[in-house]
């Protein structure tokens, strides 16, 4: 530095910002959320890569709850740090036009520095859809669980009474589960039959008017394909949940809802403690995270339009 020159100026330093997305995404062709290293699809890392090319810098982000392979979202949340200024809409459009078809970003929400999308979740809710039908689906296959026998809702709402509270969920625990304690607080199971749409749809519709010839002698003994053709809604929600937890409990439900056990077998399940007590875990076709939920202080929001399309 020559005499009488100045010191240089320290670089402009930007604002760190926290941005926190909603994310759907269907789940069938990735091994789950979380990274797993080059050559491994996953959410997280399709995520990531569209974050990263939209803001041109290195992206990571921290999720509100893990899911397994062929697990869908209907709205996962995430949160990054940044020091890039962006408009909501811009992360939601930019992080969009990198990503592939069964991800997209819903929503973008600028967040203080508090916030974290796993720490700040009061609870986490889950849905798993059941075709009860005759026969295999087609269009919905990857969409929705799958079963041939009638289920007793009562009998499978008894079963699922004792679960509700806080318990240790030994039994319906994954061998992989990193959670510290198998101890978690399952605030409810709500269980829900609902009737298939049948024709005619409406005085508007295309299908009004029509008769519905359905097949018959062709499904067994229902006499008929869509004769018993129904969907089941299994809503879950709790603090937080074991690995694999909702789809052994599923596996129980299913056993019990179709005659392989009696109600009470589910508080045998629980008190075993054991894994082996259980059903075999339960097929994740089907099976969708609904989000997190959070205090309405930080003003994020808690529907997305595909929590539309589920039956209720």
């Amino acid at each position: 530095m020559s005499e009488g020159q100045g010191a240089a100026a320290p670089p402009a330093t930007r604002a760190t910002r926290r941005v926190a997305l909603g994310v759907s995404y269907r789940g069938s062709a990735y091994h789950g959320w979380q990274s797993q290293g080059a050559g491994v699809a996953t959410v997280q890392g399709a995520l990531e890569k569209a974050l990263s090319a939209f803001a041109t810098m290195s992206i990571s982000v921290v999720c509100a709850g893990r899911t397994d392979a062929g697990v869908h979202g209907i709205n996962q949340v995430v949160h990054l740090d940044t020091d890039l200024h962006r408009e909501p809409f811009s992360w939601v459009r930019g992080a969009n036009s990198f990503l592939p078809p069964d991800i997209a970003v819903q929503w973008a929400v600028e967040v203080p520095p508090a916030f974290h999308a796993r720490n700040s979740a009061q609870g986490r809710r889950y849905a798993f859809i059941v075709l009860e039908a005759p026969v295999r689906p087609a269009l919905e296959v990857g969409q929705v669980s799958w079963v041939f026998r009638p289920l007793d809702l009562a009998a499978m709402q008894a079963a699922a009474a004792c679960l509700i509270g806080e318990h240790d969920f030994s039994s319906f625990r994954a061998a992989q589960c990193q959670s510290p304690t198998p101890v978690k607080l399952l605030r409810e199971i709500h269980i829900t039959r609902c009737a298939a749409p049948a024709l005619p749809v409406g005085a508007g519709s295309p299908d009004a008017g029509q008769v519905p010839r359905l097949p018959v002698g062709s499904a067994g003994p229902r006499q008929g394909a869509f004769a018993a053709h129904v969907y089941w809604r299994f809503d879950f929600e709790g603090q937080a949940f074991l690995h694999h937890m909702i789809r052994n409990i599923m596996g129980c439900l299913i056993a019990v809802g179709s005659g392989n056990q009696p109600p009470e077998w589910m508080q045998v399940v629980l008190d075993a403690r054991d894994r082996d007590a259980a059903a075999p875990t339960f097929s994740p076709d089907g099976l969708y995270f609904l989000g997190p939920r959070y205090d309405d202080k930080w003003g994020l929001p808690n529907v997305t339009p595909a929590l539309a399309w589920l039956p209720v």
